[in-house]
C-alpha cells in the first residue's frame, strides 16, 4: 500500500550544518550527508528496517524530503516485495513507469521521540567524527618531517598527548628526551615522524629524540641551511646528553661550522636550549673517510688510523692521555662517532697498538712456518713484506716474491707450490669434515661459502638448503655470536647469500626477489628525497663543541 507523503521543513537545518562544519573544519556537504543518514535511520525504525527509505535535504532551502523507494521489475523477477514492485502495479502509480526505475513514495514527517532523536544524534556524531578524522589524515599525512607546536593535553605512563589545534598527536615515552617532564598545559615543540591511518582513526606521532628533529631545529635557526647553502649530511644523537652533526657548505666562502655556531654561539645555543642542554659537536663533512673519522672523534686528538674495508672497521690510535677523551663517558664519544661515520671504531693507545701489531706479527709468522714448512727467518720476511694469509703466497705473482731480499726464482716457486699444496690439503680436510657434519652438497655449491664456512655451518647444525635459507643475516655476521664471526663478513653479504638460498630452495622466484629489490630501492629514493627536503644525513670532519 502506497503511503501518502508530505514535505518536512526545517528552517534551521542548514544553519546547524554550517555551524558544525565550521567548528570541526570539515566539508558542509559531509555534515548534511550525515544528517540525511540519521533521518533515514529514524525512518527505517518507524516504518520498518526492511524498507528502502531515503532522506534528502535541499541544499538551498533546508527542506527535508523522506521517501520510500520501490524498484520496478518484471513479475517473475520479484525477490523482495517490500523493496520491489511489478511493472503492472507501478504503472498504476506512474503510467510511464519502466523496468529498472524506482517508484518514489513520499512519507509523512517523523516525530522524533527521545530514542529516535538519540539514535539520529549518534549517527550524526559518528559520521562527523569520521569526516573529521579523514580531514586530519589528509592534512597531516604530507607534513611528516615538519616541526609543530602544541599544548600538552595529558600525560599517561610517560606518553604525552599533544593538542595541535586541529588535531591531537602522541609523543611516546621513548620519543621524549630523558629527564624531560611535561605537565598539562605545557607548550611543546616536536617533529612529526609518522602519520598512520589506524582503525581508531589517524594517529600522528611526534618525536623530540630523533636526529631529524635536531636537523630541523638547525634549519630554523641557520638561514644558510634553509636556503640550501649549507647541508646537514648526518646527525648522531644521545638524546638529552650529546650529539654530533656533520655539515658541508656549497659555497666555498662560507664556513659551515661557523655559520651553524653563530655569533658568540647564538645559533647553536638556541638549539641546545630547546634540547634541554644537549651538547652538540658541529663537524664539517668530508669525502675523505679517514679524515672524517678522525674529526668525528673530536675533541680527542688522534695519532693514527688504520682502515679495514672488509669488516668496515677503523682502528684508531690515540696518545695515552687522550684515551678517556676519545672513548668518552660510558663510551659515548666513540659511539656517536661510529653512528655518524657508519664505521665501527676501535680505540687503542700507542702501547696497545704496538703490542697488537707484535702479536699479529708473531701469529702470522708461526702460521707461515707451519703451512709452508719454512724457518722463522723466511716466515718473518713474508710477514714484513705484508703477506698475511697463505692464499696470498699461493697466488702471488713471481716477481712480488723475488723482490724480497734473499728470495730467488727457485725459492719463490717452491714457496708458491708449498702454499698451493697446503691449501689443497686443507680444503680436502675441511670438505671431509663438512661431509662428516652432514652439510649437504646443495649448500656446498654456493661459491661464496669457503670450506671453513661450510664446517662452521655444520658445527652450528645448519645442514640443508632449507636450514640455510631459514637463517637471518645477523645469525651469520654477528661479530660476537654469528656463525661466521671469525670470517669478517658483513650483514649485507649474509642477507644477499641467504636470499639466494631461498631462491634455490624455491621459497620465492628470481622475479619476485628482483621486484623486492626494486621496491626497496624506490622506497630508499623516496626517503632520501624527503630527507633532502627537510634535512638529510651523512658523515663529518673538524668540530665546534659546546
Amino acid at each position: 500500500m502506497a503511503l501518502e507523503g508530505i514535505t518536512i521543513t526545517r528552517t534551521d537545518m542548514l544553519a546547524v550544518a554550517d555551524a558544525v562544519a565550521r567548528e570541526k573544519s570539515i566539508d558542509r556537504e559531509l555534515v548534511l550527508e550525515a544528517m540525511e543518514q540519521a533521518i533515514e535511520k529514524a525512518g527505517r525504525s518507524k516504518y520498518g528496517l526492511e524498507h528502502d527509505i531515503r532522506a534528502n535535504i535541499d541544499r538551498k532551502t533546508g527542506e527535508i524530503i523522506l521517501a520510500r523507494y520501490l524498484e520496478v521489475r518484471e513479475a517473475d523477477q520479484i525477490d523482495n516485495e517490500v523493496t520491489q514492485i511489478t511493472l503492472k502495479r507501478a504503472q498504476r502509480k506512474k503510467p510511464d513507469a519502466e523496468i529498472g526505475e524506482f517508484i518514489v513514495d513520499r512519507l509523512p514527517p517523523i516525530d522524533f521521540g527521545r530514542i529516535a532523536a538519540q539514535t539520529a544524534k549518534q549517527v550524526i556524531v559518528q559520521k562527523v567524527r569520521e569526516a573529521e578524522r579523514d580531514r586530519q589524515f589528509e592534512e597531516y599525512k604530507d607534513r611528516i618531517g615538519e616541526i609543530v607546536n602544541g599544548i600538552v593535553k595529558r600525560v599517561e605512563f610517560g606518553n604525552v598527548t599533544v593538542d595541535l589545534g586541529r588535531a591531537e598527536a602522541v609523543m611516546r615515552r621513548d620519543e621524549v628526551i630523558p629527564r624531560e617532564h611535561f605537565k598539562r598545559g605545557d607548550r611543546v615543540r616536536a617533529f612529526i615522524h609518522d602519520v598512520r591511518q589506524e582503525q581508531r582513526g589517524p594517529q600522528i606521532f611526534l618525536s623530540r629524540t630523533r636526529p631529524e628533529f635536531m636537523a630541523m631545529l638547525f634549519a630554523q635557526e641557520v638561514p644558510e641551511i634553509y636556503d640550501g647553502i649549507i647541508e646537514i649530511r648526518k646527525v648522531a644523537r644521545d638524546p638529552g646528553s650529546r650529539a654530533k652533526i656533520a655539515v658541508i657548505s656549497n659555497d666555498g666562502s662560507i664556513d659551515p661550522v661557523g655559520a651553524c655556531v653563530g655569533m658568540r654561539g647564538s645559533r647553536v645555543q638556541a638549539v641546545v636550549a630547546e634540547l634541554q642542554g644537549e651538547k652538540i659537536d658541529i663537524i664539517p663533512w668530508t669525502d675523505d673517510t679517514a679524515t672524517f673519522v678522525v674529526n668525528a672523534l673530536a675533541p680527542a686528538e688522534v695519532a693514527k688510523v688504520v682502515m679495514d674495508h672488509d669488516v668496515q672497521t677503523f682502528e684508531v690510535v690515540v696518545p695515552e692521555e687522550q684515551l678517556s677523551l676519545a672513548i668518552g663517558r660510558r663510551g659515548q664519544n666513540v659511539r656517536l662517532a661510529s653512528m655518524l661515520t657508519g664505521w665501527n671504531i676501535d680505540i687503542m693507545t700507542e702501547d696497545q697498538e704496538s703490542e697488537k701489531r707484535q702479536r699479529e706479527f708473531t701469529e702470522r709468522s708461526e702460521r707461515f712456518m707451519l703451512a709452508l714448512d719454512v724457518d722463522d727467518v723466511i716466515a718473518r720476511l713474508l710477514v714484513t713484506e705484508g703477506f698475511t694469509e697463505v692464499e696470498e703466497v699461493a697466488w702471488v705473482e713471481l716477481d712480488e716474491l723475488t723482490v724480497i731480499e734473499g728470495f730467488d726464482d727457485d725459492l719463490a716457486d717452491e714457496l708458491r707450490l708449498r702454499a698451493r699444496n697446503f691449501l689443497e690439503a686443507e680444503a680436502a680436510r675441511l670438505d671431509e669434515e663438512r661431509k662428516r657434519l652432514g652439510v649437504s652438497d646443495d649448500v656446498a655449491a654456493f661459491e661464496a661459502l669457503t670450506p671453513k664456512m661450510l664446517v662452521a655451518l655444520g658445527q652450528a647444525e645448519v645442514r640443508s638448503l632449507e636450514d640455510f635459507a631459514g637463517l637471518a643475516g645477523d645469525e651469520l655476521s654477528d661479530p660476537e655470536e654469528g656463525i661466521f664471526k671469525d670470517e669478517g663478513v658483513t650483514e649485507d653479504w649474509a642477507n644477499d647469500l641467504i636470499m639466494e638460498a631461498r631462491i634455490a630452495a624455491g621459497w620465492l622466484t628470481r622475479e619476485e626477489y628482483d621486484q623486492m629489490l626494486a621496491d626497496a630501492a624506490a622506497e630508499e629514493a623516496e626517503d632520501a628525497e624527503a630527507g633532502e627536503e627537510g634535512a638529510g644525513e651523512a658523515p663529518a670532519g673538524d668540530e665546534a663543541a659546546l
